[in-house]
C-alpha cells in the first residue's frame, strides 16, 4: 500500500517521540523517588502554599518617599555580677580582710582578737576612698567573696515572661475563639448589620428565609476577607501595639491553617450568594474580598489614597443587602451605599488620629501619618455630607421627607464634633469623634427605616383576602 509523505513524516515523528519517552521513563521515575524520600526525611521542605509566587509578594516599596521605621529591638536583661553600691563595696572591704587577719593569727587570745581587729578596721577604712575610685571589678578580684548574682524568684520570673512576646500554641478548645480573632467578629458584625439594614430598606415584601441566606453568605465573605488581609499583613501587625496579639502574629494558628480557614469561608459563601440568592449579589460579595485584599490590604503601604477603596469596601454590603432583596440595582442601594461611604471618613479618621505612631512603626501610609491637615479636613467634609445624602433619600423615594428632619439633630452633632476635630486636632476631638460615630450609624439606619416608603406592590400585598375583589363568574 502506497504511503504518501505527510504519513510518513507523521509516522517518524511519533516513532522518534515514542523512543525520548520510553528513554526519559527511567529518569522521572528516579527524580519522583529520591523526592518522595527527600520529602519522608525532611518534613520542612513539603509543597505548601508558601511556594506559590503570588502569595510570597510583599507590599514593601523601595522607593525613597516610603515610611523607613522600624520597631527598636528589645533589649535583653543583663545580670548584674557585682552590685555598685558604695555600701557593699565598704561592706566587702570591711568584712573580708578582718577573717583572713584572724585566720592568720597563731592561736590568738580573745582580746588580743580584738585589739588587733580594730587596727585593721580603721586602716581600711582609710583605704576606702582609694578603693571607691578603682573599678569594682578590682575590688572583687582582690577579694575571695562570691560575686552578688541576683536571684530571681518563680513569681517574679513568671511575671516578666508575661509581659514579654511569646509564642503561643493552641488547643482544639480555643479555636473557636482563634477563628472569631482572625475573621475580626466585631467588623463582621458591623458589615452583616448594614448588609440587614440594605434589606430592611428595599420596597419588597420581606422574605426571612432569603433574608437569613444572604446575610450568612455576607458574613462568610467578611470573614474571608479580614482572614486573608491578616495573613498579608502578618510581618507589619507584629510592629504595632494594636495588632501585636493577632493569632498569627503570636502564632497560635499556622499561615497554611489561616489561609484554609479564609477558603473554607469564601468559596461556600460566594456560593450561596451566587446561587441561593441571585448572580449580582454574588458578584458583589466576591468583588468586595478583591477589593479588600487586593487593592485596600497592599495600598496601606504605598498611598493614602487606600483609606477611599477601604470606604468603597465598607459601602458594598448594605448594596448586597439591597439587590439579595430587588435583584436589581437602584438608587436607593447606591444611597445606602453612599451613607457608609461618607460615614467610615469621620469614624476611621479619628481612629486613626490616636493611632498615628502604631501606623507610622508598621509603615502604613495612613492620612493622619503623612497628611495630618487632609486627615481632618475630610472628616469634616463627609460629615456634612451626611446632611445632604440625608435630604437626598426622601427625593429618591426610598424615605419620606420626615426623615431628613429627624436625623438633623444627629447629623449636626456628628459635624459639630468633626469641625471641633479639625480646628483642634487633639487626642481629646478625635476620641469624642471616635465614640460619637459608633452609635451614630446604627441610629441613622434606624430611623431611616422608621421612615422607609413601602411600594405600591407590597402595600397590595399586605391586604387582607376579604379586601380584594374577587372576579365575577363568566354567564
Amino acid at each position: 500500500m502506497y504511503k504518501t509523505p505527510c504519513s510518513r513524516l507523521s509516522g517518524f515523528v511519533g516513532v522518534s517521540v515514542k523512543q525520548k519517552l520510553v528513554q526519559n521513563v527511567p529518569r522521572c521515575n528516579q527524580i519522583a523517588r529520591s523526592l518522595i524520600q527527600l520529602h519522608k526525611r525532611d518534613p520542612s521542605k513539603w509543597l505548601t502554599y508558601q511556594h506559590l509566587n503570588f502569595l510570597k509578594r510583599q507590599y514593601v516599596s523601595k522607593t525613597s518617599s516610603e515610611l523607613q521605621q522600624r520597631a527598636i529591638p528589645k533589649q535583653s536583661p543583663v545580670l548584674t555580677i557585682v552590685d555598685e553600691r558604695d555600701d557593699s563595696v565598704e561592706r566587702q572591704v570591711e568584712r573580708i580582710p578582718t577573717i583572713e587577719a584572724v585566720a592568720t593569727e597563731a592561736a590568738p587570745q580573745p582580746q588580743d582578737v580584738t585589739s588587733k581587729a580594730q587596727p585593721e578596721v580603721s586602716t581600711l577604712k582609710s583605704k576606702d576612698v582609694a578603693a571607691k575610685k578603682g573599678s569594682v571589678s578590682r575590688v572583687v578580684a582582690t577579694t575571695e567573696e562570691t560575686p552578688h548574682i541576683h536571684v530571681e524568684s518563680n513569681e517574679a520570673k513568671q511575671a516578666r515572661l508575661d509581659r514579654q512576646w511569646k509564642e503561643l500554641k493552641v488547643d482544639v478548645a480555643d479555636l473557636p475563639d482563634v477563628y472569631a480573632r482572625l475573621a475580626k467578629i466585631k467588623l463582621t458584625a458591623l458589615v452583616v448589620t448594614t448588609a440587614a439594614a440594605g434589606y430592611a430598606m428595599a420596597p419588597v415584601p420581606f422574605d426571612p428565609i432569603m433574608f437569613s441566606v444572604s446575610l450568612l453568605g455576607t458574613g462568610l465573605a467578611s470573614c474571608t476577607a479580614n482572614s486573608i488581609n491578616q495573613y498579608f499583613e502578618m510581618p507589619f501587625d507584629s510592629n504595632m501595639n494594636r495588632t501585636k496579639n493577632r493569632p498569627l502574629v503570636r502564632g497560635q494558628i499556622s499561615p497554611l491553617h489561616a489561609v484554609s480557614f479564609a477558603l473554607a469561608c469564601g468559596v461556600p459563601g460566594v456560593a450561596l450568594l451566587t446561587l441561593a440568592v441571585n448572580p449580582l449579589t454574588g458578584f458583589l460579595g466576591a468583588l468586595n474580598i478583591f477589593l479588600y485584599t487586593c487593592c485596600y490590604t497592599p495600598l496601606k503601604r504605598l498611598s493614602i489614597s487606600n483609606t477611599w477603596v477601604g470606604a468603597v469596601v465598607g459601602a458594598i454590603p448594605p448594596v448586597m443587602g439591597w439587590t439579595a432583596a430587588t435583584g436589581c440595582l437602584e438608587p436607593g442601594a447606591l444611597l445606602l451605599g453612599g451613607f457608609l461611604y461618607s460615614w467610615q471618613f469621620p469614624h476611621f479618621n479619628a481612629l486613626s488620629w490616636n493611632l498615628r505612631e502604631d501606623y507610622s512603626r508598621g509603615g502604613y501610609r495612613m492620612m493622619s501619618v503623612t497628611h495630618p491637615a487632609m486627615c481632618k479636613r475630610v472628616a469634616l467634609r463627609h460629615s456634612l455630607g451626611l446632611i445632604g445624602l440625608s435630604t437626598l433619600a426622601p427625593a429618591l423615594d426610598v424615605t419620606s421627607w420626615t426623615f431628613p428632619v429627624i436625623s438633623l439633630p444627629i447629623n449636626l452633632y456628628i459635624s459639630y464634633l468633626a469641625f471641633r476635630f479639625y480646628r483642634r486636632g487633639d487626642r481629646s476631638s478625635a476620641r469624642k469623634l471616635f465614640f460619637c460615630s459608633l452609635w451614630h450609624l446604627p441610629m441613622l439606619l434606624l430611623l431611616a427605616l422608621t421612615c422607609k416608603n413601602y411600594s405600591r406592590k407590597q402595600e397590595d400585598g399586605a391586604l387582607p383576602p376579604a379586601a380584594i375583589p374577587l372576579p365575577l363568574p363568566a354567564n
